[in-house]
């Protein structure tokens, strides 16, 4: 069954196509193919965004050394979503439930409602990029042109899991074919020697290679480490493993290399700014690429707007213990109201606190539900809070906040995780000692 027979089957129960289950696991009967759940992936990270951040990773440093860079950074998604989202297919909990378990029962509301929140901001960011490159393109109004495109993104937030999934359905072959016409357009000027051998051009403000093995992982880092909200929906953990697998590397490295070799050849207008967004590329050849750019424009950013502002409503669904429709709406016109106020300017900084602070929260996940127990059995105790993962996740954000500022060469983002991850270990170990004593 392909992903698309699967997104419209009205043989699943009817609770299905309008229950959420924010607050419960997905039970068996309700749960989707493993084409299903993938569509909600790939369409994803397969958006101009990334393709964007590709060709600013290959303007620092090179064709083959940001190539490098982009299949570490994709090498590291891998492990962290695929782990959690192996999680989330085996026990059917989405994020906020699965931190629960972690963070405790009252200790988890900090961990979730910050990953809730701050995709919010994601969310307002895609909004906004979306009225800044039509205004740029286009010449059309940049903030009437964001209001709409919200608006828009949603209305199909709205219509749940399945409405990801036939998004995703569109939104990927979509890039894919927009995408290869940019690069076989700017082979015209360029050759495909030409690329391997660029050099980079950002000189002494290149970013290193650190820098952008963080860039790359900091742009899915939260909704990645919120992956439980959508493959949860899978059959089993192997299921949801494969579904993530689709988004990292497939999806979110055919986006980054198609940006990457946008820049290489050439074809990018202002790259140190731009990146490789390629929609100039087409937009400036006329004709039927214009009203395709623009379609592109939306559906492709309306992809990763619509997935974002779903993580947001399923998480504070369960944190307030509402359904996800009501949420989407106030979530959405904050962040609406957000993307029209600017914060597109902004997105710099937002990118250097998702890869400073969000890593660790997943590597705790990781240790304390598949890792640490298959070493030491089931040992987490039942709490309102639990201070190990949250020591942890300080400590490991602290790292990484001290590498930014004091060694630019690494990257963040893994300097988070590992140090999390060591401090993680060694706190479970001491609780584990202290409650092994006692028993005694």
């Amino acid at each position: 069954m392909t992903a698309v027979a699967e997104v419209t089957d009205t043989e699943a129960a009817p609770a299905a196509l309008t229950e959420e289950y924010e607050n419960v696991p997905v039970p068996q009967s309700a749960r989707r193919s493993l084409a299903s759940v993938s569509a909600v992936w790939i369409g994803f990270p397969m958006i101009l965004t990334c393709a964007v951040f590709g060709g600013l990773v290959v303007y620092s440093l090179g064709f083959w050394k940001g190539m490098l860079a982009i299949a570490l950074g994709n090498a590291a998604l891998m492990a962290y979503v695929g782990s959690l989202s192996y999680l989330a297919g085996k026990t059917g909990k989405n994020f906020a439930l699965t931190a629960m378990e972690t963070f405790g029962k009252k200790g988890y509301v900090i961990p979730s409602g910050f990953l809730a929140t701050i995709v919010i901001g994601w969310f307002a960011f895609q909004t906004g990029l979306t009225g800044a490159i039509l205004a740029d393109t286009m010449q059309w109004s940049e903030r009437w042109t964001t209001f709409a495109a919200g608006i828009g993104y949603v209305a199909i937030t709205l219509l749940g899991i399945r409405a990801l999934s036939v998004i995703g359905v569109i939104a990927a072959p979509l890039f894919i074919v927009l995408g290869a016409t940019a690069i076989v357009l700017a082979l015209r000027d360029s050759s495909l020697s030409d690329a391997v051998n660029y050099s980079g051009g950002a000189g002494l403000t290149a970013m290193s290679m650190g820098a952008a093995v963080t860039l790359v992982i900091a742009c899915f880092i939260d909704s990645g480490t919120m992956t439980s909200d959508f493959t949860r929906w899978s059959r089993n953990g192997k299921q949801g493993f494969l579904a993530a697998f689709s988004a990292f590397p497939i999806a979110n490295g055919i986006a980054l290399f198609v940006g990457g070799l946008i820049v290489a050849l050439g074809a990018a207008t202002n790259p140190g700014t731009n990146g490789g967004n390629f929609l100039g590329t087409l937009i400036d050849q006329g004709g039927l690429l214009v009203p395709l750019a623009v379609v592109f424009v939306f559906v492709n950013l309306g992809s990763v707007c619509a997935h974002c502002l779903y993580n947001g409503a399923v998480g504070w669904g369960q944190l307030s213990g509402n359904k996800m429709r009501p949420l989407t709406l106030v979530l959405g016109a904050v962040g609406v109201a957000l993307a029209v106020a600017g914060i597109w300017s902004h997105f710099e900084q937002w990118l250097n606190l998702l890869g400073v602070i969000v890593p660790p929260i997943g590597i705790v996940i990781i240790l304390d539900q598949l890792v640490l127990p298959r070493f030491w059995g089931s040992t987490r105790p039942e709490a309102s809070l639990r201070w190990p993962p949250f020591a942890a996740w300080a400590v490991g954000s602290a790292a990484a906040l001290t590498s930014h500022e004091y060694a630019p060469w690494l990257s963040d983002a893994l300097v988070g995780m590992i140090v999390g991850a060591v401090a993680f270990v060694g706190f479970s170990y001491v609780i584990r000692t202290r409650t092994m004593e006692v028993v005694k």
